[in-house]
């Protein structure tokens, strides 16, 4: 196993999730897991811009990422390709449906050992990241 998937139907449009993405401001709101916060030092939002940032884990300790916006088709698809350990490519797709939207996450890791080992992690992590987003885009009931 080499890949992740996460679907997710998020009651709104393509193009208001994607803008959750394309903002940088929005963006270091909602990326990551629960409990994490951000810090961008770059977040050029375009194909082949660099994404540098460092996410502040609950546990006091700092991660630094690097990544490129691989691929951007506003607002259905966004590739992102993480350039530093662990190495994977993101793929976001948004299709629209009765309801809002289905966005699938494909995570594509490099190592494949890797995503086996740490899948009991990486899981759970994506899905609050998905929790996070949807938070960021509907508004409270």
């Amino acid at each position: 196993m080499s890949a992740l998937f996460t679907t997710r139907e998020i009651p709104a449009t393509s193009s208001e999730i994607f803008a959750a993405f394309s903002d940088p401001a929005r963006l270091a709101r909602w990326w990551g897991p629960a409990g994490f916060t951000n810090t961008f030092d770059l977040c050029d939002f375009k194909p082949g811009g660099q994404w540098l940032f460092t996410m502040h884990g609950p546990n006091g300790q700092n991660y630094a990422n690097e990544s490129v916006f691989a691929e951007i088709d506003p607002p259905h698809r966004l590739v992102i390709r993480h350039t530093c350990e662990p190495l994977f490519t993101l793929t976001i797709t948004l299709q629209p449906t009765p309801d809002g939207t289905l966005l699938t996450w494909q995570q594509d890791f490099d190592n494949p050992d890797f995503a086996q080992r740490l899948e009991h992690i990486l899981r759970p992590c994506n899905e609050q990241n998905l929790d996070r987003l949807t938070a960021e885009i509907t508004p409270p009931a």
